[in-house]
């Protein structure tokens, strides 16, 4: 199988996640016996979270107070077990990134620090309801020295907008993607670039009981996202897409 090229500035990704698995012990101030254990564990654990206390009536405070350190995590354990598929979103990234860049609902940060690693990229801005991830990834673009190229944010912030906009992960977390996807078209400059994913699926045995699956609003977002953007190929073999805007 021919293996894509890895962008020169990105080399730390293939080398170690950008010291992702170190950043946690660290910030969380564990050994290394428990971090393993809880990234081992904590999939089945935010399912059971899940299960027990989601509700879409309230979902901002599950995901900005409930899920609290679980949520990295979940979050680190799928980057470290899915490293060559992400490694292939951050290629992506690299093709397309430039300017100013969103990334909304970041997570834990890797595809912000690969933005802001980006050479035509001028600033980041990350986007996150949970404080403890912005915690966490300001922790983290401070030991790659990147504190001065991202900025930090619980809310795009108005009248803002960007050359680049980044979702991964998020939208079949929202209870009306669709409308995202138009804050989306607002924010995003004419000349700009989309890049998100979506997996509007709960699991074969329910391992994902906070994902969307409600086929209406399913149907919505994709009239949505066909009305407003184009989609522009590239040669990964990854569920992400790339998007412009389309001409009015």
């Amino acid at each position: 199988m021919v293996t894509s090229p890895v962008p020169q500035h990105l080399e730390t990704y293939w080398q170690d996640g950008f010291n992702l698995k170190q950043n946690l012990q660290d910030f969380l101030n564990l050994d290394t016996e428990t971090l393993e254990t809880k990234l081992k564990v904590s999939c089945q654990e935010m399912a059971e979270l899940g299960k027990k206390d989601f509700d879409w009536e309230t979902v901002t405070d599950f995901y900005s107070q409930q899920v609290r350190e679980l949520y990295l995590f979940e979050l680190g354990a799928w980057h470290l077990t899915s490293h060559e598929y992400i490694g292939d979103t951050l290629r992506l990234v690299a093709d397309y990134a430039c300017g100013t860049v969103l990334d909304f609902g970041g997570g834990i940060g890797t595809h912000a620090i690969a933005a802001a690693l980006c050479p035509k990229v001028e600033q980041v801005t990350y986007c996150d309801i949970n404080p403890i991830n912005i915690d966490f990834v300001r922790y983290r673009a401070q030991d790659m020295g990147l504190a001065e190229k991202i900025n930090f944010c619980q809310e795009i912030p108005e009248n803002a907008s960007f050359d680049t906009i980044l979702c991964f992960d998020v939208l079949e977390h929202l209870p009306e993607p669709s409308q995202q996807l138009l804050k989306f078209h607002q924010a995003l400059k004419s000349s700009g670039k989309l890049i998100i994913n979506w997996y509007f699926f709960k699991g074969f045995n329910q391992e994902y009981p906070f994902h969307l699956d409600d086929p209406k609003i399913i149907h919505t977002f994709f009239e949505t996202i066909q009305s407003n953007f184009l989609e522009i190929f590239h040669p990964y073999h990854i569920t992400t897409r790339c998007y412009h805007k389309k001409a009015t």
